[in-house]
């Protein structure tokens, strides 16, 4: 059986460094630098000189959780916007 974790080579900040990432992780690290009219490796190298835990492998695959959970509004947002949008229920505190 395939691992779905995969080896990927990139220059980060001019040097050759290996990750392992899931492919989904992989084409959404290439999107979000598409979208920012970036190139991989500079976003990859972003990334590395912001991260605070010491594995670049799970600080992408946390940037990639983030950047994709600011795209979906907080629930209290959206209660806000659309009354009657689950006004029945409590909304959970962090």
């Amino acid at each position: 059986m395939k691992s779905p974790i995969v080896m990927w080579s990139i220059v980060v900040a001019g040097h050759r460094t290996s990750v392992s990432l899931d492919d989904a992780f992989w084409r959404a690290l290439k999107q979000i630098a598409g979208g920012r009219n970036m190139t991989l490796s500079n976003l990859v190298s972003m990334i590395d000189t912001e991260r605070r835990h010491r594995n670049l492998s799970s600080a992408l695959r946390l940037f990639v959780l983030d950047f994709y959970r600011r795209q979906v509004p907080d629930e209290r947002d959206r209660r806000d916007r659309e009354p009657g949008i689950m006004a029945d229920r409590p909304v959970p505190t962090a």
